[in-house]
């Protein structure tokens, strides 16, 4: 009971991102409507996503620019800083492993944006499609095209 516990009850959020991840995978596959493509391509995108950002998440850590004790700490306060500007004791240094690495989190946000313009340049040319060919069905858009090549 344990080993599963560990599989699939920790980790059940993956299970959801695979799952979401199946399902846009299905419909870009299997579907003959363009929409219903953009539609597959959009989950597959947001599953994607929200694996990278749990990727990115440490249990406990704080985000990198608010300091160890929870305040920012000012250069040149009196009495707090040795000869160099630094900290005058060991315990104001900062460790890496207490924050949160924001690069993924930061990537994320570019790959939401591109997919935004994925889905909108997508939308546009299937709207440009219905308009030369009369439907978004594959088989029907390849029909047309056959027979105007012939």
């Amino acid at each position: 009971m344990d080993a599963l516990q560990e599989i699939v009850i920790a980790r059940f959020n993956y299970w959801v991102y695979v799952v979401l991840m199946m399902i846009g995978l299905h419909a870009m596959i299997t579907k003959n409507n363009l929409i219903k493509k953009l539609i597959g391509m959009s989950i597959f995108q947001t599953a994607i996503i929200l694996f990278f950002v749990s990727v990115g998440v440490k249990e406990g850590a704080t985000i990198p620019i608010v300091s160890h004790h929870g305040h920012e700490e000012v250069a040149g306060e009196a009495g707090h800083h040795g000869e160099g500007g630094g900290p005058a004791h060991g315990a104001d240094e900062i460790d890496p492993d207490d924050h949160e690495n924001p690069l993924p989190h930061v990537l994320m946000l570019t790959a939401i944006v591109v997919g935004v313009a994925t889905l909108g340049v997508g939308l546009a040319v299937s709207q440009k499609i219905y308009r030369e060919y009369g439907s978004l069905e594959e088989n029907e858009i390849l029909e047309a095209m056959r027979s105007t090549d012939g």
